[in-house]
């Protein structure tokens, strides 16, 4: 008996087995099925803040007229029970309003106790604060705060990680785009133009950008070859492969970024371009080389911190090109940067340096500035000033060859002259601006450490005594020295002639006149790579050798001598340097009178005496080292009267101290311009007896 028992219980155990064993097939049979169908329910297990529809979050309140129901979304501490019509507004403006949508469906913001808070101790009491805070349908992370959360969405989308941790399937990956620039192609995300921390950012604005830095590291690579140069912010790795395709063996190529997805797509923007990859990174050191067959030149790619990677090595070209100032990476970078090497930086805070923000100007670069006429000269002489600091605290000093500011971005460029000598007189050029602010005439300090009695006497502008109260500000510290090297300028306008960037010949044909202050009618024609493009270019370009700042020759530096007598030549030529600032023509018009086209103004200065040239920073205005008073006079001198309506009826009356001939142009000036002005004459006697005549139809009316 005791047997037949044993055996029923061991039937009936191997029975139970088989039960399970069949249970748990048809579970995961059932799971199979679900995972086909779960495109269709998305997500499966989410939290109860995301929702498709605000019926959907109405159906977790389980609203009825006559019963209070609490808030789904708020403990009941901060938010009592309430009936329907109450609780309807609550759910719908308080959660579903200010919801983050991803895919169909809203992440409601949460005031569950989901997310840990640091409770407050005040004395002996602790008070708990429930924090508000959204659920990433992605990764189910707590946010706090709404913009927070978009971005950290936007950061899944860039990393192709739009995976659900909700969803078995797979979302398929995001396809890439391939641009193509200057012959060189990246593959970028569809989403690159957005700054908002993507990993494949590309501006396709910052082209002439680009141009400009190719066209740099082009001259300095006609001085020695081979040169190290270092991008010290990848992102697609655009800069970097255009200087090895374009260059070749001249230089060796360091791209960098920290990011470690900005990495492999420069790795595989390499491949793409039929480049050598060296990757270097922090743990170890390996390569992976691509197929060479069209070019087979190597270049280094390092995930390291900017900062650190300036640290430990030394680069001959240096450029710098963070996402806003570049304070944070002055002094790595002139720490280890070989003398007579080259520094760019690229600035695009302009909020701050264009006076917009002043307050972030003043922690950034320790600079008080006020929004001017010649704020984008302003801008740029506050980074160069920066720059200074920064290279006098390596004991090495500076040279400016390029500063250029645009609508986007501030470039500027500098050679780096290793000696606490060159360092002193970079230091030496960095003053006070005295500017007044009615009639915005300018200047820089007077070098001493003397305090003046009356700082107003300074100003060539008597506005202080006929004016009441403060009628100036002091601006800075800014560079007082120059802007640009004009044969380093001649030079880079080679370049782009040479390797056919479009975009970089005509701004820098404008720089070089803006160099040597002068029109471009007075330039003689010459081009070395290009003969019969010689009208087109319309400068004459040195040869390096006659230059005053070519320092090497065969890749070799010259004796010290030699760059003695060529610093000797640059201080003899400090007399000649362009002016400081310029005039916008329109802020400086005279009211009711007809001013001269801005070319033919340009010509009457340059006939009064005075050094002229217009400037890039302001497209209408005008660089000269004439006062403000004698600009006006000249201004006044050769503009029209207007004919309005209160001059219609009698004869135009001149200014007593003008004459007849003062408000026509010279006789020299041919009978075109006499033309001119007649027609003018002409055409404002038809308007002004049009007017009268409709004055008299409608009294009559």
């Amino acid at each position: 008996k005791v047997k037949s028992n044993n055996l029923d219980v061991e039937v009936t155990e191997s029975e139970l087995e088989t039960e399970e064993k069949c249970m748990e097939e048809k579970s995961t049979s059932e799971l199979d099925s679900n995972i086909l169908d779960v495109s269709s329910d998305y997500p499966r297990e989410k939290h109860i803040s995301i929702q498709r529809h605000l019926a959907d979050l109405l159906k977790l309140a389980d609203l009825k007229e006559e019963e209070k129901k609490p808030c789904p979304l708020c403990p009941e501490e901060q938010y009592k029970a309430c009936y329907s019509h109450k609780l309807y507004r609550h759910l719908q403006n308080f959660h579903w309003k200010v919801s983050v949508e991803f895919e169909g469906y809203r992440m409601c913001i949460c005031y569950l106790p989901c997310r840990s808070v640091k409770p407050n101790l005040v004395g002996d009491q602790t008070f708990s604060k429930m924090g508000a805070h959204y659920h990433c349908i992605i990764c189910s992370a707590t946010i706090t705060r709404r913009t927070d959360m978009i971005g950290h969405i936007n950061r899944h989308v860039n990393k192709g990680e739009t995976e659900s941790r909700f969803i078995t399937v797979s979302a398929p990956r995001p396809s890439r785009e391939v641009l193509k620039e200057s012959a060189t192609d990246v593959q970028v995300l569809p989403n690159y133009s957005t700054p908002q921390k993507t990993d494949s950012y590309f501006n396709p604005k910052m082209k002439l950008n680009r141009q400009l830095i190719f066209c740099a590291l082009a001259v300095l690579a006609e001085e020695r070859k081979p040169i190290e140069c270092l991008d010290a912010f990848g992102a697609t790795g655009i800069m970097g492969l255009q200087w090895a395709k374009h260059l070749g063996s001249s230089v060796k190529v360091t791209i960098n970024d920290c990011n470690e997805n900005s990495v492999t797509l420069i790795r595989e923007n390499c491949h793409l371009n039929k480049m050598k990859v060296k990757l270097n990174t922090k743990e170890d050191d390996n390569e992976a080389m691509g197929d060479g067959e069209e070019n087979t030149d190597t270049i280094e790619v390092t995930k390291m911190d900017a900062n650190v990677i300036m640290h430990l090595r030394s680069f001959d070209f240096i450029h710098l090109d963070p996402f806003g100032t570049c304070v944070n990476y002055l002094d790595s970078a002139f720490r280890n940067v070989r003398n007579l090497g080259i520094v760019s930086l690229t600035s695009t805070d302009i909020s701050s340096l264009y006076a917009k923000a002043q307050h972030v100007a003043l922690r950034h670069y320790g600079c008080n500035i006020v929004r001017t006429e010649y704020f984008k000269e302003l801008a740029a002489r506050i980074i160069i000033a920066a720059v200074t600091r920064a290279a006098a605290r390596c004991n090495k000093g500076i040279e400016v060859l390029l500063a250029v500011a645009l609508e986007h971005f501030v470039l500027v460029v500098v050679r780096v002259l290793r000696g606490p000598s060159p360092a002193d007189d970079s230091a030496k050029k960095i003053r006070y601006l005295i500017h007044c602010q009615w009639c915005e005439e300018r200047i820089f300090q007077k070098e001493g450490n003397m305090v003046e009695e009356n700082p107003y006497q300074q100003l060539p502008c008597d506005c202080h005594g006929s004016m009441p109260g403060r009628t100036a500000v002091v601006l800075g510290p800014l560079w007082s020295g120059a802007l640009f090297n004009t044969g380093f300028l001649r030079r880079m306008f080679s370049e782009a002639v040479q390797y056919g960037l479009d975009e970089a010949q005509p701004l820098l044909k404008t720089l070089v006149c803006e160099a040597e202050c002068t029109t471009l009618k007075h330039f003689s024609i010459h081009s070395p790579y290009d003969e019969n493009k010689q009208e087109e270019c319309g400068i004459y370009v040195k040869t390096p050798d006659n230059s005053a700042e070519s320092y090497l020759v065969h890749g070799k530096r010259k004796s010290d001598e030699m760059i003695r007598n060529a610093a000797k030549r640059q201080k003899s030529d400090n007399s000649a340097e362009h002016p400081a600032f310029y005039y916008n023509i329109h802020r400086h018009s005279i009211k009711g009178m007809n001013m001269p086209k801005l070319n033919k103004f340009l010509k009457y200065l340059f006939e009064a005496g005075y050094r002229v040239s217009r400037t890039h920073f302001d497209p209408m205005g005008v660089r000269t080292n004439a006062p403000l008073a004698q600009f006006k006079t000249i201004l006044t001198k050769y503009s029209a009267p207007t004919y309005a309506l209160g001059q219609a009826e009698g004869p135009v009356h001149l200014p007593e101290d003008g004459q007849a001939g003062e408000q026509v142009p010279a006789a020299a000036d041919g009978k075109a311009e006499d033309a001119e002005f007649l027609e003018d004459d002409q055409s404002g006697n038809a308007a002004a007896t049009f007017t009268n005549d409709y004055l008299t139809h409608c009294a009559a009316d």
